[in-house]
């Protein structure tokens, strides 16, 4: 076969992402902090640019930032009555450091432990080792985060989860007051202490803690070793730490060779658990994008927080000071380049702000009865529904939602929190949260008190569509399994084993 060329010429059409849609994607995923970051590189190497980080007064520009979303009717408010006067963090965790240990926690030179003046963990000194360990890339706050999307938690026990999750300090201890909480997100108390039992199970064992004989108390539990005995080792630890061991035998009730093995059994345990990772100081602060305030004709007030929103404008006046000088073609090719550069920049800016503003609001409206009555009353949205409402594509709110956070009168809460799947009504009427769901679930089954009260996969389903949940058998059993609840067999003999 010979081989020879030719010329040909094709007329086609394909789909090319250009370098400018690239960055203005990238700018959409990016928070504010990051944003600061991602321009001060590009002011960098852009002469045209100039980059304020954060002003003290808001600009012009700025205030027109903010959206008001009335609930009742829809409606928009044209004007605002102030800017949101909130500081960039949690609303609610205003729980103080506490006294740090001033002494050893960690027994050193072969004595016996201090634990009696062990404190908050916040700021405490590093001890034993224990400084290699606090500089890995991994956050306390990041792990136990990824176990929270890991158990079978409603919305509403998810975002409680995530605000106490904001409440655990450096050494894994919960600081705070778990009243006010709960007044915050407006739930009653036993759901906050049903959440926080749940999350006393995550791994580093001890974590979420509110004291030393707790997080001991937890390690104890897993490892089977929380006997009387060793309870109330835990609960004498100024015994322990006074090394009045004749006490500490009368206390536990053991002799001198039992206690001397409980006493190396504490001592192997950790004091500070969330030190196995990096502290909160070297990861990404959360520092919530949007404010949302509720205004006095009870609608609510979502506005960007310029106090991290850096102000980036294109120097027209030196563009036009330096092109005039400018006499070879790639001196002219690239300043032309800087200055188109800039000019998308500055547009995709105003774009980003826009779209994130537009979500937010949405939220808000969707999850109104959050805002104003608390979590039980979350309500089941998705990426789509949000997406047509505000006229764009699926992915351009899931990028929105990645890593953004509001302020919320309720705390500060990621974007993506309020969105859960949805599961049809058997009537046709309001969808019904998977997650909600999942909490009828586990209700049925915490009220299987004998062994004839034991429901099957196949009853739940029925007894689910009687409420009006359209859900199969394998839904079933997928969330019962999600959720760690065993099969109606093993349930059966454990109620029987119990009774």
């Amino acid at each position: 076969m010979a081989l020879n060329t030719r010329l040909e010429m094709r007329q086609g059409q394909s789909l090319v992402i250009t370098p400018q849609l690239q960055q203005a994607i990238k700018l959409l995923q990016l928070s504010n902090l990051e944003l600061s970051e991602y321009l001060a590189d590009e002011a960098a190497k852009n002469p045209l640019l100039d980059v304020d980080a954060h002003d003290d007064a808001p600009t012009p520009e700025a205030k027109e930032n903010f959206e008001d979303v009335k609930i009742a009717d829809g409606e928009h408010s044209s004007t605002a009555e102030s800017a949101l006067d909130v500081p960039a963090q949690d609303l609610y965790s205003d729980a103080s450091p506490g006294d740090a240990a001033e002494n050893g926690l960690l027994g050193g030179g072969g004595g016996l432990v201090d634990w009696s003046k062990a404190g908050s963990g916040r700021g405490g000194d590093s001890d034993d080792g224990f400084e290699d360990n606090r500089q890995r890339e991994k956050t306390l706050a990041e792990h136990l985060g990824e176990q929270v999307t890991q158990v079978g938690f409603t919305p509403a026990e998810r975002l409680i989860a995530a605000a106490l999750i904001d409440l655990v300090d450096d050494w894994g201890y919960l600081r705070g007051d778990l009243a006010e909480l709960a007044f915050k997100l407006g739930c009653d108390m036993a759901m906050i202490e049903g959440v926080l039992a749940r999350c006393q199970g995550f791994e580093p064992t001890g974590v979420f803690a509110r004291d030393i004989p707790e997080c001991l108390g937890l390690q104890l539990k897993e490892q089977g070793r929380f006997d009387p005995a060793m309870q109330a080792l835990v609960e004498n630890l100024d015994l322990l730490a006074r090394r009045d061991l004749n006490a500490l035998k009368k206390a536990c009730e053991v002799n001198e060779e039992d206690i001397l093995e409980m006493i190396a059994e504490v001592r192997a345990l950790s004091p500070k658990p969330g030190l196995a990772f990096g502290p909160a100081g070297d990861g990404a602060p959360i520092t919530p994008d949007v404010f949302i305030l509720e205004t006095k004709n009870h609608g609510w007030h979502v506005e960007l927080n310029t106090d991290t929103l850096p102000k980036v404008l294109v120097n027209q006046r030196y563009y036009a000071q330096i092109s005039g000088k400018a006499k070879s073609e790639t001196d002219k090719a690239f300043l032309s380049e800087c200055l188109n550069s800039a000019n998308w920049l500055v547009k995709s800016l105003d774009q980003r702000a826009r779209t994130i503003l537009k979500v937010a609001s949405e939220i808000v409206r969707q999850q109104d009865a959050f805002f104003t009555e608390g979590v039980e009353k979350l309500r089941p949205l998705n990426l789509k529904t949000v997406a047509d409402v505000i006229g764009m594509h699926e992915s351009t709110v899931s990028r929105v939602t990645s890593n953004k956070y509001m302020a919320t009168p309720r705390g500060v809460f990621e974007f993506k929190y309020f969105f859960t799947t949805a599961i049809a009504s058997a009537d046709g009427g309001e969808s019904y949260s998977a997650e909600t769901i999942r909490y009828k679930i586990k209700q049925l089954v915490e009220d299987e008190a004998r062994p004839e009260d034991v429901l099957s996969d196949d009853r739940i389903v029925e007894i689910l569509r009687e409420t009006g949940v359209e859900i199969a058998r394998r839904t079933v059993a997928k969330y019962r399994e999600a959720m760690r609840i065993p099969s109606s067999v093993e349930r059966k003999r454990m109620l029987r084993s119990v009774i």
